[in-house]
């Protein structure tokens, strides 16, 4: 049996997550769908089954949703244009107003006028209620449908005209709110070009970035942005990584080096092979794992979508308690009739429900502009609790490859010491041996390399051959006798590494090396202990005198040295009294990643295995991205906090005004609509934090 077709296409019009869920409703009512899923967080929709764009907007029509092709961009109305019911509503009501003035609240006139500006500004209103009330779905349209219909029984005409504008007003806002929200994933999304120039065959041409393949040869000119993953075959340029890494300074690319989809080739004519196809791009995977990041429920977004569904109801008794009970003992039914209708405008959910998605997507979508890929609402709220976090050593903390670092000669021959050395060492794959050549070609490039013969390698101990008749040694100070203990001993103590080079009769020099810590990551660690993080870990494979070396270097509060990889896995399995966060490569600390509170992977630019595995992927291999991340969170945290706090005060602040009887129906709605406003600006907040 063949597979249904499945449709992603993107949504304009959106404007709340009760609208969202009635829409997903009526889309899995067509004949041919056989599911459908809206992601209100990211204004798409994915339908499974036989269904047109007509079919799909039809219905929306409750709320004028346009349905567009996920690979197309949408064309931006202007706001008169997309809100035009609302002007004509509130034009219509001034003028009401006006007659009431000059008629008299006794003539028919001011009536007509507001019964016309309530039913245009809320005919999709009206339209979404009645459907809603059918089928016995009571959301925030329903509730708002019942209040203006009531109002309009009970003779409230202009009550009912303010409370339909302010709501259309208010979900205009909303809208344009969430649109902000969205607009760092949707910035991303414009970066990739959607074409790209192609020499296939011998010939160039034009392509659509869908049509290339792998192994096509890309040409981008100097000032254009680069269409696809790839390895440059030809040329030299700075390539502006930003959108990936997060980087703002160009990066350096030649013959070899790899070059990514969405980043911006500055001054070079590059020739690309072509490495991954359009889906399969580094930016194309950011972009999908950002937009499943910001659907991912966090623990108190799940706590409010159970705590709304039991709210509404009760809302709904409440209204009905406070429209019947004091008239039954002598109050007004026109009054409390009112009193109840105000009570359920006053209780929409809206804001409750919107309070945390909307810092969700804010908060994701700016981590994502500056290069941290956080996969999820639960691991942003998890960052926020961390109260420890271990580090692996080599290139996480350090630059990942051993550095000269200091040079001492037992001889005066210094020429001689160089040559002897540079002359081993030029035959060795060790990676001190490439360190030293490094270091030796860098400082000492008219200094001859000795010629050597008889060259082989002792295991365990370094190198020898013969120059000029005499053998030489370069190796560990074990490898010689009379090594100067004290001398040796300061550099071990700062964590290097010696190799001493020599003959049989006199020592010639040593050279101590180390991993040098990256310049960052003192501050870093500063950082994250000024935000509280109490305990910081270094776990390296390392000897324990070069970790205790370096964690006093960097001021870490612990270091856990000759561990294995299971070993890290145990560390981490066994850490109580608080959340551990663990900050590795993705690749080789795999185990001690999955199994922490929170797994950081550093350095993931184009790492297929460490977007996979890691929570939280730090695409620069900048660590500086650490405490922002931290600070992220934790903002985003108390934005949450915050936002329910709003949400829940104001409504019940405006529900207190019916025990005096105060509370009116516009009150009611200027309630609701601010309280939505609030919570809604108040999470744009972190679109700011940098």
């Amino acid at each position: 049996m063949s597979a249904e077709p499945h449709q992603t296409y993107r949504l304009n019009g959106i404007s709340c997550a009760n609208c969202a869920q009635t829409f997903e409703n009526n889309v899995k009512d067509i004949n041919g769908v056989e599911d459908a899923n809206v992601h209100f967080a990211t204004s798409k929709i994915e339908v499974v089954g036989e269904a047109s764009i007509a079919d799909i907007e039809k219905a929306g029509s409750f709320e004028n949703i346009k349905v567009i092709r996920e690979n197309t961009e949408p064309e931006k109305e202007p706001f008169w244009v997309r809100h035009d019911t609302i002007l004509l509503a509130a034009l219509l009501l001034v003028f009401g107003i006006v007659a009431n003035i000059v008629f008299g609240s006794s003539h028919y006139l001011p009536n007509v006028l507001y019964g016309l500006s309530a039913l245009i500004g809320g005919l999709s209103l009206f339209k979404a209620g009645l459907i809603n009330l059918t089928k016995f779905r009571f959301d925030m349209k329903t509730l708002m449908t019942i209040a203006v219909l009531g109002a309009a029984i009970t003779g409230e005409w202009r009550e009912a005209a303010v409370v339909v504008i302010l709501f259309a007003i208010s979900e205009a806002l909303e809208s344009y709110s969430m649109d902000k929200a969205r607009s760092s994933i949707h910035s991303l999304m414009k970066l990739s070009p959607n074409k790209a120039r192609i020499r296939r065959n011998g010939s160039e041409q034009t392509l659509a970035v869908e049509d290339i393949i792998v192994g096509d040869t890309m040409l981008v000119k100097p000032g254009e942005r680069i269409a696809m993953d790839g390895t440059i075959i030809t040329g030299f340029s700075s390539i502006n990584q930003a959108s990936i890494t997060g980087e703002s300074i160009p990066a350096e690319k030649t013959d070899g080096d790899d070059v990514f989809a969405g980043t911006i080739n500055q001054d070079g004519f590059l020739e690309i092979e072509v490495t991954k196809k359009a889906e399969d791009t580094t930016i194309a995977k950011i972009i999908h794992m950002v937009e499943e990041a910001q659907e991912e429920r966090a623990p108190a977004q799940a706590f409010i979508d159970r705590f709304a569904a039991y709210y509404t109801p009760a809302i709904m008794v409440i209204a009905a308690l406070v429209a019947v009970i004091p008239p039954l003992i002598g109050g007004s039914w026109g009054t409390w009739v009112y009193q109840g209708l105000a009570v359920l405008v006053v209780g929409c959910p809206c804001a409750l429900v919107v309070s945390t998605p909307v810092a969700i997507v804010t908060a994701i979508g700016n981590a994502a502009r500056n290069g941290v890929l956080i996969k999820g609402g639960i691991h942003l709220e998890q960052i926020g609790a961390i109260n420890k976090m271990a580090f692996d050593k080599t290139g996480t903390l350090t630059k990942g490859t051993p550095q000269v670092t200091d040079v001492h000669f037992f001889t005066d021959q210094r020429d001689r010491a160089l040559s002897c050395l540079k002359g081993l060492e030029a035959n060795s794959n060790h990676p001190l041996a490439k360190a030293i050549m490094t270091y030796m070609n860098d400082t000492h490039q008219t200094i001859p390399k000795a010629d050597v013969q008889s060259f082989h390698t002792v295991h365990g101990k370094g190198i020898q051959g013969e120059i000029n008749g005499e053998t030489v040694y370069a190796g560990s100070p074990d490898f010689f006798k009379n090594v100067p203990a004290d001398q040796i001993k300061d550099y071990q103590k700062a964590g290097k590494t010696v190799m001493v080079c020599g003959t049989d009769d006199e020592l010639l020099m040593a050279v101590a090396l180390r991993d040098e810590p990256r310049t960052e990551s003192k501050s870093v660690i500063q950082k994250l202990h000024a935000l509280g993080i109490k305990q910081t870990y270094m776990l390296t494979g390392d000897h324990q005198q070069t970790a205790e070396a370096l964690k006093n270097d960097l001021k870490l509060t612990d270091v856990k040295a000759n561990l294995l990889p299971e070993d890290k896995l145990s560390f981490i399995k066994t850490q109580e009294n608080g959340k551990i966060a663990m900050i590795g490569d993705g690749i080789n600390d795999t185990p001690a990643l999955a199994a922490s509170d929170v797994g950081i992977a550093m350095g993931s630019a184009g790492t297929d295995s460490a977007l996979g595995t890691a929570d939280v992927a730090l695409m620069g291999d900048d660590l500086d991205k650490l405490p922002y991340t931290v600070k992220l969170s934790r903002k985003a945290l108390g934005i949450i906090k915050q936002n329910i706090g709003f949400a829940i005060g104001i409504k019940i602040l405006a529900l207190l005004l019916v025990i005096p009887g105060w509370l009116t129906l516009w009150i009611a709605i200027f309630a609701d609509m601010g309280a939505t406003l609030l919570v809604t600006l108040n999470a744009l907040r972190l679109m700011k934090i940098k």
